[in-house]
């Protein structure tokens, strides 16, 4: 008999081209393809902080599965609402996919981040398994909510085509939803501290702080960058595919990140990386017999960031030993069929595992 596994992710994970979102989107396929029965169950709602009638359907999606059904829900919806999940762990298999702790989202006020940090606590301490997307958050996790198991599927990448960049190394790509949590007024002022030097930046992104983009916009235009740097919003894959294969160097300038799946995207196609040290990053970029291929600065820091992008554009031999090292790592970069299997394998133990009394 098949077992039927039910996948709770937030709306729009189809439309919102979110890290989560693709990476959600992606295991769906990818378990599917695995030869597992999964059924998807889409919530509306403002995860982490929905509005009662939100959490009542959630409520009402996971009291509609069978007794024992193993469900695994996306942390964005579950890890805020405990009242939801706690006494629904008794009678479901339930396992958590934690992308980042809910407090690490920049730009929370403290009340409001030390109150999603109980209820995580909460609802993880319940369920049967809890997955993480990186080494750092699945530390992270366990530092703050205590020592338990935690299962750690990174994400995979797509084969691409290989770039061979410009000579000069001006043509900067920085990919990432315009929000605080990414850095892109940092990388704004650093970028200004470079104006005597060739580059062009563009931003890809969708936006999800309105007031924060228009923020970075007015700076953009305040410090005579509006020729030379642009927010493009969100772009579909074949222009994501262009604006990849005109890149020279990916810049990451996040606060705070699980994983960096756009690092894994740039490496795929031999770009090196400028990024903060921040979550996973360091795991997705990784090393090589050829040296990191990329440079890591402290976050929020954009006197760091300027002057790593200074050496990227001023030392030629650098980005040639940069280039060959992300080609080598792009070698190695596991494909979506990979760690889905790895999910996969996962959830096959979710079945066999007791439910949380």
């Amino acid at each position: 008999m098949t077992t039927t596994f039910a996948l709770v992710v937030p709306s729009g994970i189809d439309e919102v081209p979110t890290g989560g979102n693709v990476y959600d989107r992606r295991m769906r396929d990818g378990l599917t393809a695995a030869g597992l029965d999964v059924r998807e169950i889409s919530v509306p709602g403002a995860w982490p902080r929905p509005v009662p009638a939100d959490r009542a359907a959630l409520a009402r999606s996971l009291d509609a599965l069978p007794d024992g059904t193993p469900v695994l829900l996306d942390g964005l919806v579950a890890c805020g609402v405990p009242e939801v999940v706690v006494p629904r762990a008794s009678r479901l298999r339930l396992a958590i996919l934690v992308h980042m702790p809910l407090a690490d989202d920049v730009g929370l006020p403290r009340t409001v981040a030390t109150e999603l940090a109980r209820r995580e606590r909460e609802t993880l301490a319940a369920v049967t398994m809890v997955v993480a997307t990186s080494e750092a958050t699945a530390r992270r996790l366990r530092e703050e909510y205590g020592p338990r198991a935690v299962d750690v599927v990174p994400p995979g990448v797509d084969s691409a085509p290989r770039t061979t960049g410009s000579d000069t190394g001006a043509r900067l790509l920085c990919v990432a939803s315009v929000a605080p949590v990414k850095g892109q007024d940092v990388l704004v002022a650093a970028l200004a501290r470079l104006a005597g030097l060739t580059w062009h930046c563009r931003c890809a992104g969708a936006v999800r702080d309105p007031g924060f983009a228009d923020r970075v916009r007015d700076e953009i235009e305040r410090r005579g960058l509006g020729n030379r740097m642009e927010l493009m919003g969100a772009r579909g894959p074949e222009e994501m595919a262009q604006l990849y294969g005109a890149a020279d160097l990916l810049v990451l300038p996040s606060r705070a990140e699980s994983y960096g799946m756009v690092v894994a995207e740039a490496l795929a196609r031999g770009i090196p990386v400028a990024a903060s040290a921040v979550g996973g990053v360091r795991e997705a970029l990784g090393d090589t017999d050829l040296g990191r291929p990329g440079l890591l600065v402290t976050p929020d820091d954009a006197v760091a960031l300027a002057d790593a992008l200074r050496m990227w554009l001023t030392d030629t031999a650098l980005r040639q030993r940069l280039r060959a090292a992300a080609l080598r790592r792009g070698e190695t970069l596991e494909p979506w069929s990979v760690a889905a299997g790895r999910l996969a394998a996962v959830l096959r133990r979710l079945v066999a595992a007791e439910v949380t009394r």
